[in-house]
């Protein structure tokens, strides 16, 4: 196997790995709800692998400074942009709209990704990678509609589908912004993402509290806050940084459409749904469209 081929096989992993996490990132956002409010989730989250990383980066950030000296504001604001105020948006969201709706919504990511780069930057985008994504997006379309197209046409949108529309919006302007993060190593890289995070959802906190909506976490809530972050916040946003550094940011966003599949799967384990025929037919739909994709974007 060549270089390049290891190098995209690594990003592979990484990738699916990110939309198993972020997987459970939704379910964990789900129930959250009454144990602990979703401003004060983000905030908290944050806060936690912030500390985590800096233990670990401070010796990699002194090697980078003349870099990160230079351009430090570009990753405290993909920090801000992709990691608290999309969170934000997104477990506001859960509070109000059905995961049908929600699944839906952030199946449009990769849709986006193509379209800002293709605007801004003339990427080229093939017929196979479009035809790729629409049968990912069949995958999605089929686990959303639980095996019955039909209950997409009853579907009505609602305040909390707006704020994962915004959520949805935000992370692709996010990963496309990706392009111009510095030069350095991933640790510096999110250290001052995740110091952008933290400085971005202090004063989102604020306006919860001030707003009488601030609910502090039970014990339920403190296990949904650490696991947010740790796997969400710090392991899955390092795997998804290098994932589009290896491979791009449009061949990565595919990968977005694994997130509604995997939070399925995860919801019969953990939630006790039950399994049908369609989850496994939306997952192979999910797995061949990005196939086909990568296909065409290798050659």
């Amino acid at each position: 196997m060549s270089e390049r081929a290891q190098s995209a096989a690594k990003a592979y992993i990484l990738l699916t790995t990110t939309a198993l996490i972020w997987g459970g990132n939704s379910v964990a956002g789900k129930l959250a709800v009454g144990h602990i409010s979703p401003l004060l989730l983000t905030n908290f989250r944050w806060i936690i692998a912030f500390i985590i990383i800096l233990t670990v980066s401070t010796a990699q950030i002194k090697r980078d400074w003349p870099v990160l000296r230079r351009k430090w504001y570009i990753p405290v604001l993909l920090g801000i942009v992709g990691y608290s105020v999309f969170n934000g948006f997104l477990y506001s969201g859960l509070h109000y709209t059905s995961a049908i709706n929600a699944v839906i919504l952030q199946a449009g990511v990769p849709a986006i990704i193509f379209i800002i780069n293709f605007v801004f930057f003339r990427v080229r985008v093939f017929s196979a990678q479009i035809a790729g994504f629409m049968i990912t997006l069949c995958g999605v379309l089929l686990t959303a509609a639980r095996g019955d197209p039909a209950t997409l046409f009853g579907l009505s949108l609602n305040k909390g589908d707006l704020l994962i529309l915004g959520a949805v919006l935000v992370y692709a302007f996010y990963t496309v912004g990706l392009r111009w993060k510095p030069d350095v190593h991933w640790k510096s890289m999110i250290t001052f993402a995740f110091a952008g995070a933290v400085l971005a959802s202090l004063p989102m906190g604020i306006v919860e509290y001030q707003s009488g909506n601030m609910l502090f976490p039970d014990f339920t809530g403190w296990m949904i806050v650490a696991y947010a972050g740790l796997f969400p916040s710090l392991v899955s946003q390092t795997f998804y940084v290098r994932g589009v550094e290896m491979i791009g940011p449009n061949r990565a966003g595919l990968f977005i459409n694994l997130v509604p599949i995997f939070g399925t799967i995860l919801s019969i384990i953990l939630v006790g749904e039950t399994f049908h025929l369609y989850h496994l037919i939306a997952l192979t739909l999910a797995l061949g469209g990005i196939w086909l994709a990568e296909r065409t974007a290798r050659r």
